[in-house]
């Protein structure tokens, strides 16, 4: 890729990657102090929380109430200072990976490889189910196969950049890991089903007759045109979702606080058969985005849940949801939106038993 070869550029050609400018120079003294005191807000927040709830407030420790109080009080800021940084991060590598470049990248692979590179291409083109139409009919019209296609579209909602940061950043590298781990071997695995079933005729018929002209090439971008496309990311996504974010952590927060030790371990523990198909029609009707689900997520393992049984709502509520029925079926049939709901369905039902067997 050319960034790669840009990165490998001798001493007298590095104006293209970082520029040698006062606007360049200027970015990263912003870029450095803005990360230093987002590092200290950042680590001041359990002192802040309980201050303000038993000194402040006056609530009592260990009461239902203050509990649940300084849950809300430490997870909101936490949860949005970390989801401003991922999201930072994910408006600059949006702007290496276009729809068209991507379009590109999986065209004329093989089938086999296809599904794996579409699936390990979904994590770094932060697209949702808004853009599925668009997405579809583009790779569709190009060539590349239903199968790799849909590889792409599991692992794009499923296998979501901002759920892994908040993961490592809430529960450790192991959670994270699995979670990428078992996403990107749904999408590949569902893209594949997929593809033996030879189901292109239940595509609509008007998909096939679109025509896609040729498009330029991605135009090169300096660094500071790139930063400020972080900025904008930032803008536009935390601006839309810092309510589905508190909202979350609210239900977050009466979970924490009022909800028995172990009662969830009754309903969403290892014991409990049907915990995680439970999980998954529960999951499934639900229509949030990553960052509100986590703080739910934290809450529920806190009271017993079992990692597995929320791994598997969470991944429901994600990669799974009626609108995106409602927008997938613009292009395809009911038959093949029902086949790409179940056998998405049946690898989160297997996660999370093989979770709950093992962990």
């Amino acid at each position: 890729m050319n960034e790669i070869k840009d990165m490998a550029a001798p001493a007298a050609d590095l104006k293209t990657v970082v520029p040698r400018t006062a606007g360049g120079r200027n970015y990263l003294l912003w870029g450095v102090t803005a990360l230093a005191i987002w590092w200290a807000a950042y680590h001041s927040l359990a002192p802040v929380a309980a201050w303000f709830t038993y000194s402040l407030c006056g609530l009592a420790k260990g009461s239902h109430l203050g509990s649940a109080v300084e849950f809300f009080v430490y997870e909101s800021p936490k949860v949005l200072l970390l989801l401003t940084l991922v999201v930072f991060g994910v408006g600059i590598v949006r702007s290496f990976f276009t729809p068209e470049r991507t379009r590109r990248m999986l065209s004329g692979r093989r089938e086999s490889t296809g599904n794996v590179l579409a699936a390990l291409l979904g994590i770094v083109t932060p697209f949702c189910s808004c853009s599925a139409v668009p997405l579809f009919i583009g790779f569709v019209t190009t060539g590349i196969p239903l199968g790799v296609t849909f590889s792409f579209l599991v692992s794009a909602p499923m296998v979501n950049e901002v759920a892994l940061v908040l993961l490592f950043g809430l529960f450790g590298w192991k959670v994270a890991a699995l979670y990428l781990g078992t996403g990107l071997l749904i999408a590949i695995i569902s893209g594949w089903v997929i593809g033996r079933l030879h189901m292109e005729k239940h595509v609509e018929d008007w998909v096939y007759e679109t025509k896609t002209g040729a498009s330029a090439e991605d135009a090169a971008l300096d660094w500071p045109t790139r930063i400020r496309l972080g900025l904008d990311v930032v803008k536009d996504i935390v601006g839309r979702v810092w309510l589905y974010v508190l909202l979350g952590i609210a239900v977050g927060a009466g979970i924490h606080g009022y909800v028995p030790e172990n009662f969830m371990a009754s309903i969403m523990g290892k014991d409990a058969w049907w915990s995680v198909p439970l999980a998954v029609m529960l999951g499934v009707p639900m229509y949030s985005n990553a960052a509100g689900i986590i703080p739910i997520v934290q809450a529920l393992l806190g009271k017993g849940a079992a990692l597995g049984t929320v791994l598997a709502f969470m991944m429901s509520v994600i990669a799974l949801s009626l609108p995106e029925a409602i927008i997938l079926r613009k292009v395809l049939k009911p038959r093949l939106i029902a086949t790409f709901f179940g056998v998405v369905a049946l690898g989160i039902l297997l996660v999370g038993y093989l979770f709950n067997l093992l962990m």
